[in-house]
């Protein structure tokens, strides 16, 4: 199959083409009469959550996977990591097909989602890590080396007998990345995995994270909200709107991408000096004898030509808007209409399959 997109790269670690997931989602209506009807004729809305997807990443990236809530991130790591099928569409993940589940496979990737907990509630952690050994079939002395070494660099050893329970939230993801590393795993997909966690908490998963990632060389999928994460820990970055990829390029290139404007700090020279600036740009904020304004790109040059021949400037600085502000731009510009993305349908009640 040489013009097949599934087949052309064999170096790529991750390569998906026209990935789908369609879920059908019952829709109930307020009311006792409607309930009763619904019992015969139930009416359902097709929600597409990946709509045919083309993705390709190479082996030692580290990925950033973003998009709003619902623009089915974690819906595309379920499906690499062969915890749900596919509704159409091709992926291999290091040449397996993910929702086969090989044995082969699984030994070769971990899934850490920061909702989700994989460690025994009541049990020390040190236990877990046990389990993980039996399932993953890892020799003694490779468990215990990898172990120690993980919890050195993470600074958990001291709490490996405490119960899972009475740990604090950042020490509880610390355990799940231990876990999920124990077999040393050649793929990490990782959903949200700072999610609740304080600054330092952050900061001490990143740097984890990065370490890691740069010792090991292994592939990392990441979604997350945290601007930090990514700017911290991936040079390419995914945006993922409505179940398609409406960007895909590096971090610098958001901005020259989706953002217009430029903002301007002035400090002029006298206080009297920002009369009238909304000529010059939208006012972000005024603390005499500093202002900021939002100008477009293309104006920059000529409005400060402008700026400059009618006042005494003392300081001029002209950055990029906050990362947020512009991520936050692309999942706008990237929204359209979501009625298409959804068909009723009406199926009598012995139709429907119970759910599983």
């Amino acid at each position: 199959m040489p013009n097949d997109p599934i087949h052309n790269a064999p170096s790529s670690v991750v390569q998906i083409c026209g990935l789908t997931k369609s879920y059908r989602v019952y829709q109930k209506k307020e009311g006792l009469a409607a309930s009763l009807r619904g019992l015969f004729h139930r009416e359902y809305r097709e929600v597409r959550a990946v709509r045919g997807i083309d993705l390709t990443v190479q082996q030692g990236e580290f990925v950033a996977f973003l998009g709003p809530n619902g623009a089915g991130k974690t819906t595309t790591l379920k499906l690499l990591s062969g915890v749900i099928n596919p509704t159409s569409g091709q992926a291999t993940v290091m040449g397996y097909v993910p929702w086969k589940r090989e044995n082969a496979y699984r030994r070769r990737f971990a899934l850490v989602m920061g909702q989700k907990n994989q460690l025994w509630w009541d049990l020390p952690a040190q236990e877990s890590f046990r389990l993980h050994q039996q399932i993953y079939r890892i020799e003694r002395e490779s468990f215990e080396r990898t172990r120690d070494e993980l919890t050195e660099l993470l600074e958990i050893r001291e709490l490996l007998k405490q119960p899972v329970r009475e740990l604090s939230l950042g020490e509880r993801m610390k355990m799940e990345l231990t876990a999920a590393l124990l077999h040393s795993p050649d793929v990490l997909f990782l959903d949200e995995p700072t999610i609740g966690l304080d600054v330092v908490a952050q900061r001490n998963i990143q740097q984890f994270l990065k370490h890691y990632q740069a010792e090991r060389r292994i592939t990392i999928l990441l979604t997350s909200h945290y601007m930090k994460d990514v700017a911290a820990l991936c040079k390419r970055v995914v945006i993922i709107a409505q179940g398609r990829i409406e960007y895909d390029g590096s971090l610098s290139g958001i901005i020259d991408s989706f953002s217009g404007h430029k903002v301007v700090t002035l400090q002029f020279a006298e206080d009297d000096a920002m009369k009238e600036l909304e000529r010059y740009g939208q006012v972000l904020e005024i603390v005499p004898p500093r202002a900021k304004l939002r100008i477009p790109r293309s104006d920059v040059p000529k409005t400060l030509a402008a700026i400059l021949s009618q006042h005494v400037i003392e300081d001029v600085v002209v950055e990029d808007p906050p990362l947020e502000e512009v991520i936050a731009d692309a999942f706008a510009r990237a929204r359209y209409d979501q009625d298409e993305s959804s068909e009723p349908v009406v199926e009598r009640a012995s139709q429907v399959e119970s759910p599983s």
